[in-house]
Order: structure tokens, then C-alpha cells, then sequence
């Protein structure tokens, strides 16, 4: 079997972002990559949204941008001006074909679709799978989606709706999000934060249906595309190997308390790029601490507090925009920590230090 410099475990968002990576940046000239990935072809099967807070190579691959959105819970709606750090996002499908048709053209970037088929002796491996199958007791953020298209001009397409909580929590944490890409077309998902033991939770069609007939009183529409998915709110149990790092969510880079990942992931894949000369004494890339100490207590109210969690969400807009969107962004200063935290109900978390 042949020998490869760098070997890729799985071709998803972080495998394939950072092969671009390497791959734009001359890091390949004169080394050799495998990607290990079991799909066949690569299609639309993800949409990634986040605010825009540091640059990334996709711009062309975004569907939309947008500079307001609006929370709401039950008699009460928020309208948020975010158009300093505009909320994109990313379709999947395009993303593939811009890395692919890219790394196609170096001839020392080959992709395999099982491990066995690679000599891993002696190459330094990133590995994106992460192994989550046992934690269905943890908080995932399991979500549905549909793509809709309506037979007349139905949405406002400069304003999207980041949470609808107005809809049965089911003793969980439960909302609608909805993005307009146009005045017929919008991507609407029901997304659920819990564990993954009540399937009573996952009838999604049913959900999407009534709230596109019944709350938003669509009753002609098109399906385009449909898209379904868990993300694990905790990190993955990864055992510690010699010329091996973890990359994507396996590695850490989603943000635990909202499930953004795919800005993290640039990040990532910036620093290794940067340091791939050294990388084996090089220091792991990691989401800042605090983040992930700040969102451990986040996650115990939730789990202990469902029923709070919509207005915990909702307060936490009374800060200034921009001080929310560093918080959720891992960019936020000290100054705007306070001021989150200070929207928080001070009993509730205090509870959870000790």
C-alpha cells in the first residue's frame, strides 16, 4: 500500500476545508495527502450559517447574507440589527465543488473510501470522526429542515428568524428557524436541544407541516430539499495518539452551547496550515476556555431548566448586538462577558458551580 505524508479521516466540512486549505497555500508541492471519505458523490446534504466575524475562503459559495433578524417567544418579538457582522449562509453543495474542483488538480492529493486501503505507518493523520455513538443520554441539537418554495411572494427576505419558541417545548428546548433566501424561498427547521433517547421528539415532518400550515398559514409550497442532522453538545471521548490530532467537531470546534462549528473549523484550519511544517510539537488548536467553562454551566440549566431556557435566550438579545454576537462567536471581550452574563438569572447558574 502506498505511503502518504498526511492522511485526512473523513471528507466532510473540516477534512476538505483544511485540504483546501493546505492545497491553496502551496503546503502539498512536494507532500502527499489522502482523504479517506465512503461517500460516492458529493451533493447538497448541509446548510451552515453563522456571523460573519472573521474572513473565510467561501464567499462564493454563500446563499445569502443578511443584516436583521428577529427571536420571539410567546407574545413577544425582538428585532436585532446585526449588519456589522452580517448572518451568511453556506450551501454545501457548493462548497464541495469549489474544494474538489480544486484539489483534483494536484496530483499528490488522492482520495480512498475505506482506511484499510492506506498505509498509516508512518504519515501524520487528521482525523474528523469523532466517536459519539454511545452518548445518546448527552444534549445533542437535532434539527430538520425543509427548503420550501411558495407559489406567490410570501416572505421578507432581508430578515431571517434565528428562534421561534412560540411552538410545544415537550419539556425540552424547542424553535423554529427560518431563513427567507428569496420572496418564494425560505429553509425552515425545527431543532430540538435533548438527549436523543425521546423519539417522540423526531417526528419532524409532521412538526415542519404544521408550522408552515398552521403558524405561518403557507398552504401552497414546493419541497426543494430536505436536510436532517444531530449535532453532539458535548465533546467527543478521543483517545490520545502518537501523529495524530483531531480535527472539526471531533477536535472540539463546535461551539457547545449553540452548535457553530463551521467558522471554527476556517480557524482551524488556518493554524494547522501555518504550522504544518511542525506539526507534530505543534500546540493544539482549541476554542478559548472560558467558552467552554461558561458553556458546561449554559448546558446544565438547560438540561435541568428546560422550561427557562426560552426566555434565558431571549434576554440575552438585551444586550447590544454586537456584544451577543462576539459571545456566540468566541470573540467577546471581558467587558461583554459581564454583560451577558449579567442577563442571566444569577440563582439559576450560580446553582450550577457547585
Amino acid at each position: 500500500m502506498k505511503e502518504f505524508d498526511y492522511i485526512i479521516i473523513g471528507g466532510g466540512c473540516a477534512g476538505l476545508s483544511l485540504a483546501y486549505e493546505l492545497d491553496l497555500h502551496s503546503k502539498l508541492k512536494d507532500k502527499t495527502l489522502a482523504i479517506v471519505e465512503h461517500r460516492d458523490e458529493y451533493k447538497r446534504d448541509k446548510t451552515w450559517s453563522f456571523w460573519k466575524v472573521s474572513p473565510h475562503n467561501f464567499e462564493d459559495c454563500t446563499i445569502k447574507s443578511w443584516d436583521n433578524f428577529t427571536i420571539n417567544i410567546p407574545s413577544h418579538l425582538k428585532h436585532v440589527d446585526c449588519k456589522n457582522m452580517p448572518y451568511q449562509t453556506i450551501d454545501s453543495g457548493l462548497f464541495y465543488q469549489k474544494i474538489i474542483d480544486k484539489i483534483k488538480q494536484n496530483t499528490n492529493i488522492y482520495f480512498f473510501k475505506n482506511i484499510n486501503e492506506v498505509n498509516t505507518e508512518n504519515s501524520f493523520i487528521f482525523n474528523s470522526v469523532g466517536d459519539t455513538i454511545d452518548n445518546k443520554s448527552s444534549l445533542w441539537q437535532h434539527f430538520s429542515g425543509i427548503e420550501i418554495e411558495t407559489s406567490k411572494d410570501f416572505f421578507d427576505e432581508k430578515i431571517f428568524n434565528l428562534m421561534d419558541f412560540d411552538c410545544d417545548q415537550k419539556n425540552s428546548v424547542h424553535f423554529f428557524y427560518t431563513l427567507p433566501f428569496s420572496k418564494t424561498k425560505a429553509l425552515i427547521e425545527t431543532t430540538w436541544i435533548s438527549d436523543l433517547n425521546n423519539t417522540s421528539l423526531n417526528d419532524y415532518d409532521i412538526q415542519l407541516k404544521d408550522y408552515i400550515e398552521d403558524k405561518l398559514k403557507i398552504k401552497n409550497y414546493k419541497i426543494n430539499y430536505k436536510e436532517t442532522g444531530a449535532i453532539p453538545l458535548f465533546h467527543p471521548n478521543n483517545i490520545k495518539k502518537l501523529n495524530q490530532i483531531e480535527i472539526g467537531t471531533a477536535g472540539g470546534m463546535t461551539r457547545l452551547s449553540t452548535g457553530y462549528t463551521f467558522l471554527n473549523i476556517q480557524e482551524q484550519s488556518k493554524y494547522i496550515r501555518k504550522n504544518i511544517e511542525n506539526i507534530k510539537d505543534t500546540k493544539i488548536f482549541s476554542i478559548e476556555r472560558k467558552y467552554e467553562f461558561l458553556d458546561n454551566i449554559f448546558l446544565k440549566v438547560l438540561k435541568k431548566n428546560p422550561e427557562r431556557m426560552a426566555q434565558i435566550f431571549y434576554k440575552m438579545f438585551n444586550s447590544s448586538p454586537n456584544t451577543v454576537i462576539n459571545f456566540l462567536s468566541n470573540k467577546s471581550n471581558i467587558l461583554e462577558d459581564i454583560s451577558i452574563i449579567s442577563k442571566m438569572p444569577k440563582w439559576v447558574f450560580l446553582k450550577q458551580l457547585f
